[in-house]
């Protein structure tokens, strides 16, 4: 084999071993009815925050539906002229639906990644060396579990303008600390096997038994806790924004609830409550449902006790 051609060879074994591994977790969710539905809803909410605002008729903010005498259509029930219905401010509610998810997915992948690898990181390091380090890392955990999230994001956005990456960094600074709770104690039990011992015995440095022998034992549960972190961010975020706190710049399905709340038609415009509702509630019942199945497979014990 050339020397051309021996990179190419192994982007071509790369990309087999990872459509493989795509393939695989594909035919194990579909082994769990609740989770193969979960992962549809997410694949459709990953659609709508890629694509949605671009499939909404109209600009979610700026126009008004206008029926045909050019009168102002307020608080319409779904119809021709808007599939969804209106709003009270005379917006078109599928529009506010579709540009709403963007917002929504952005605060709950970065979110959720955020939450997962630095709850990972500090779990791992608090486990591993342990001592004075484990001992700092976790109070610091525990100060973080002292403080009530909504408070104190609300006091936070209360000095800094609002927007949805300070958002999504706020959520991920007070949601790390249970994952780093259960990364470290999986740690704990990983750092006393053989083979992490083998490695500290032949003179591998801290840093590379920590990447290559105990990093990769640990994963399963990171990834897990990530992806509760996403529903963690999802639900956050539209709390935020429900109570006024979200980006004013953005259309979300949290604000869609407040809008709808101060406007005093949550009892009335179902039309109005429900897409943003539903979707909030689909997406992360969904993470869970997708979890509860992973999370049987990395601890056997929840499936025997069933």
């Amino acid at each position: 084999m050339s020397t051309e051609t021996k990179p190419k060879a192994e982007l071509y074994k790369r990309v087999d071993a990872l459509w493989t591994t795509v393939r695989d977790q594909f035919a194990f969710l579909r082994q769990d009815p609740m989770a193969f539905a979960g992962m549809l809803v997410v694949a459709a909410f990953v659609f709508l925050g890629l694509f949605g605002p671009y499939l909404a008729l109209h600009d979610p903010i700026e126009h008004t539906v206008r029926g045909d005498g050019g009168s102002v259509l307020r608080l319409t029930a779904p119809s021709a002229d808007a599939l969804f219905g209106t709003t009270a401010y005379g917006k078109d509610v599928l529009s506010q639906f579709l540009a709403g998810a963007r917002p929504t997915l952005i605060v709950g992948l970065f979110g959720g990644l955020g939450t997962g690898a630095l709850g990972f990181t500090v779990g791992v390091v608090s486990g591993y060396y342990g001592g004075w380090v484990d001992e700092l890392l976790m109070r610091l955990t525990d100060l973080t579990f002292s403080l009530p999230f909504m408070p104190m994001a609300l006091l936070l956005l209360t000095f800094m303008t609002p927007n949805i990456w300070l958002i999504t960094a706020i959520i991920a600074a007070f949601l790390w600390k249970m994952p780093a709770r259960v990364v470290r104690s999986e740690v704990l039990s990983v750092r006393e096997r053989t083979f992490v011992k083998s490695a500290r015995a032949s003179g591998a440095s801290n840093l590379r038994t920590m990447l290559y022998h105990v990093a990769p034992n640990v994963l399963p549960i990171g990834f897990l806790y990530t992806a509760y972190g996403v529903a963690w961010a999802i639900a956050a975020q539209a709390s935020l924004a429900f109570l006024g706190f979200g980006d004013p710049t953005m259309t979300s399905w949290g604000r869609m609830l407040r809008q709808v709340f101060a406007s005093g038609n949550m009892r009335v415009a179902w039309w109005w409550v429900l897409p943003p509702a539903i979707g909030i509630a689909a997406i992360t019942t969904s993470v869970f449902l997708i979890g509860r199945a992973y999370e049987e497979v990395i601890n056997p014990e929840i499936q025997t006790n069933q």
